[in-house]
């Protein structure tokens, strides 16, 4: 593990999670909302890397042959659909007992994935490039921004994709992420997010261009009530996703 005195790892952050660790793969538990969320993440990721290395996003292993890894990858929801889409998949997180629920699992379900603990930049020092990086609900949590998105840059190889995902910095998002989800609804623990953590699309897009990031495409993601599900649109006010490439000349 990285030197914890200048890392992105807050430990406040990790202690939280680390507490309701056993709970990752419970759909009606604490980490519900991911569960629902899930389908969106996986989709938009699909399909861009999809398009981007022109395959079909609908045949049986479009991500065969890409190295994907999954910072904060938390007890592995991303990390094994991603392995049944055919990527060979790292899987990084902070917190140990993250990393052993996510082993578990993935050994209880016949997958192959790569699990450590570790932190972005120290993997980053490593020299350790992939095809695919995702960093989705996680840069809300660290302790450095400016060091986490540099390290994502890093571990892109030329050529690569970032995909990341956040909370944007408005009152709406104060409003239904924080009051709503936490006190109001309780669909995350109380304290689960700090609204002067949000960042906003173009505080995110400035942070990786110097590491030769190209800001590609912003969606917002909203949940329909009505529905009872989460959907992709043009509203970036609370939660969104965006991909970047890296440069091919990096």
């Amino acid at each position: 593990m990285a030197d914890r005195a200048h890392s992105t790892v807050d430990e406040g952050e990790i202690e939280r999670f680390s507490r309701i660790a056993e709970e990752w793969w419970d759909p009606k538990g604490k980490f519900a909302p991911l569960h629902r969320l899930n389908p969106v993440r996986l989709g938009y990721i699909r399909d861009r890397a999809a398009a981007h290395w022109r395959r079909d996003p609908l045949g049986g292993s479009p991500l065969a042959g890409l190295s994907l890894l999954d910072i904060g990858c938390g007890g592995g929801l991303l990390c094994e659909p991603m392995t049944r889409l055919g990527a060979a998949v790292t899987g990084i997180d902070a917190a140990d007992r993250n990393i052993a629920t996510a082993r578990l699992h993935a050994e209880r379900q016949g997958l192959a994935i790569d699990y450590r603990e570790a932190t972005a930049e120290a993997l980053a020092a490593e020299g350790r490039q992939f095809d695919i990086v995702l960093a989705l609900e996680i840069v809300e949590h660290v302790a450095d921004v400016d060091l986490f998105l540099q390290s994502c840059g890093r571990l892109a190889k030329p050529g690569g994709l970032v995909f990341l995902s956040t909370l944007n910095r408005t009152a709406k998002a104060w409003a239904l992420a924080i009051v709503g989800a936490e006190y109001v609804l309780g669909w995350l623990p109380r304290g689960t997010h700090r609204w002067s953590k949000f960042l906003r699309p173009s505080e995110l897009a400035a942070g990786l261009r110097p590491h030769g990031m190209d800001l590609r495409e912003l969606a917002g993601v909203a949940y329909d009530p009505l529905r009872d599900k989460w959907g992709l649109g043009a509203d970036l006010d609370v939660n969104y996703l965006l991909f970047a490439t890296k440069s091919a000349r990096t």
